[in-house]
C-alpha cells in the first residue's frame, strides 16, 4: 500500500501495477531469505524513470542478479512454491542489477548486505537489459 500511495501522490499512476509487483518480489525475498532488517527506497530520476532499491543485510546476490545480464538462471520447476520473483523483475523492469556490499568485519554471515535494484517508467534500454547504474 505504501508504494501505491507514494506513486499516486506523485502522479505516477501508470507505474503502480508494475512497481507494486516488483517491490513485493524483492521485499519478500529479503524477508524470507535474510535474518535482519531490510529497507526500500524509491527514487525519482530526472528523465521520468523511477529507481527502486531494496537493501538487506545478507551480502549474497542471488541468481539471476549475480551473473552477467545475458546469463541465465535455472527457472523454477512447474509447481514450485518459489523461484520466479527475480525473473519477474528481469522481465518487467527496464533495467535492473544488484551488488554485494560485502561482509562486515570480515566475518561470514555478518554482512554489510546487498542492494538489488530496478528502474522503470522512462526512456532507456530495452526491458531486462540488466545494466549497472
Amino acid at each position: 500500500m505504501t508504494v501505491r500511495a507514494a506513486l499516486d501522490g506523485h502522479g505516477r499512476h501508470e507505474l503502480v501495477d508494475t512497481v507494486e509487483l516488483l517491490v513485493s518480489e524483492l521485499v519478500t525475498n529479503a524477508y524470507r531469505h535474510t535474518a535482519g532488517p531490510c529497507s526500500l527506497r524509491l527514487t525519482a530520476l530526472g528523465d521520468g524513470r523511477l529507481r527502486v532499491g531494496v537493501w538487506d543485510g545478507d551480502p549474497y546476490v542471488p541468481a539471476p542478479f549475480a551473473g552477467p545480464p545475458a546469463g541465465r538462471a535455472v527457472p523454477a520447476p512447474p509447481g514450485a512454491d518459489g523461484g520466479r520473483g527475480l525473473h519477474l523483475v528481469r522481465e518487467y523492469a527496464d533495467v535492473w542489477g544488484g551488488w554485494s556490499l560485502g561482509e562486515r568485519d570480515g566475518l561470514p554471515g555478518r554482512g554489510a548486505g546487498k542492494l538489488l535494484w530496478f528502474e522503470t517508467g522512462g526512456p532507456g534500454p530495452r526491458p531486462g537489459s540488466g545494466v549497472s547504474p
